[in-house]
């Protein structure tokens, strides 16, 4: 591909819509130095220097999209407490719309608070509910989806699912049927709650272990050949175009059923994982959405989720730096 033409292509994305459903939440960040152990217990002592709210799980989804230029339209419950008011501000503050964000009473907005000292993680403290929506917010929730598919162009939509209860197998369904009417493709990052609920997509996303606990397989991650047969028992079954695993440090597989390819994990300085999976779901979405072929979506997602393993924290992908990345491999002639 001409470099004028990569170019192109991401300045296209602007006019991309991408819906994202599922668990939002706050990522929260204490940072500090720690220079002697408490004489309490053999734990370290922070000096707490800083701290720091980001928008995580589906949320940083839809920020990665956003980082990339697109539109996202972003799907969730929230409860309505502190944490969902901080929330809300973190998206206002972010330019994304909040208006698919539904305030129920009854749920708690999920908080992980990091803990980390010298760019390293000490600790992690989860506050959340993980219980299913109840059938009113369920039907809301749905309605609005629908409603906003009816009533905008979308060019893909993403279940971001964390298992704290937003996405159910109701909520799967009905979306999915919704867009297979409108022909938008649908892409899911599962969990172990609904992994198996999951019908009628462009790509299924799990990690690794997500795929083994979920199909229960004793599998060697090293094993592609039967990672492949893995993949086809999901194409085969549940009408699933493509099968897309992150293997950490392997890189990622793909396969569309009849052959499969591997992208080697980048070469990179990992200062840490987290939200990688995020990253590559949403440059996946975007690549699918814009044509590219299984393997460069593969490669591109996998280059994107490198890149923000080099930051600490919950990052999104950096657009031009993403582009810049692309271009250099272009010019050398470089293939996955």
């Amino acid at each position: 591909m001409k470099s004028a033409e990569l170019k192109k292509i991401f300045q296209s994305f602007r006019d991309y819509r991408i819906l994202v459903i599922g668990d939002v939440m706050i990522d929260s960040y204490m940072w500090g130095k720690v220079d002697r152990i408490s004489p309490e217990a053999p734990i370290p002592i922070i000096a707490s220097t800083k701290y720091e709210n980001r928008l995580g799980g589906a949320a940083n989804v839809a920020l990665n999209i956003k980082s990339l230029d697109a539109r996202p339209l972003l799907f969730s419950v929230i409860g309505d407490d502190d944490p969902g008011k901080k929330f809300l501000q973190r998206l206002e503050t972010r330019d994304i719309d909040p208006s698919g964000i539904i305030i129920g009473p009854e749920r708690k907005t999920t908080v992980k608070t990091r803990i980390i000292s010298n760019n390293q993680q000490l600790l992690r403290v989860d506050e959340e509910d993980d219980r299913i929506l109840s059938d009113d917010l369920q039907k809301k929730l749905v309605g609005n989806v629908i409603r906003q598919i009816n009533n905008q162009s979308v060019n893909a939509i993403i279940f971001e699912d964390y298992d704290k209860g937003v996405i159910s197998p109701y909520v799967i369904e009905e979306v999915t049927k919704s867009a297979s009417s409108a022909g938008i493709p649908v892409l899911a990052d599962p969990k172990k709650r609904n992994f198996n609920n999951y019908r009628n997509l462009e790509l299924f996303k799990p990690n690794f272990r997500e795929l083994v606990e979920g199909l229960k397989l004793d599998l060697k991650k090293g094993d592609m050949e039967g990672l492949f047969d893995a993949a086809r028992t999901i194409h085969s079954g549940r009408n699933i175009k493509l099968v897309m695993v992150s293997l950490s440090e392997l890189g990622v597989f793909i396969s569309d059923g009849n052959k499969y390819y591997t992208v080697p994990a980048e070469v990179r300085d990992i200062a840490d994982v987290s939200g990688a999976g995020d990253t590559l779901i949403s440059t996946s979405s975007l690549f699918l959405a814009a044509g590219f072929s299984p393997r460069d979506v593969a490669g591109i997602a996998n280059l994107a989720g490198g890149l923000v393993c080099e930051k600490v924290g919950v990052v999104p992908v950096d657009k031009d730096n993403l582009l810049e990345e692309l271009l250099i491999r272009n010019i050398n002639g470089y293939t996955w």
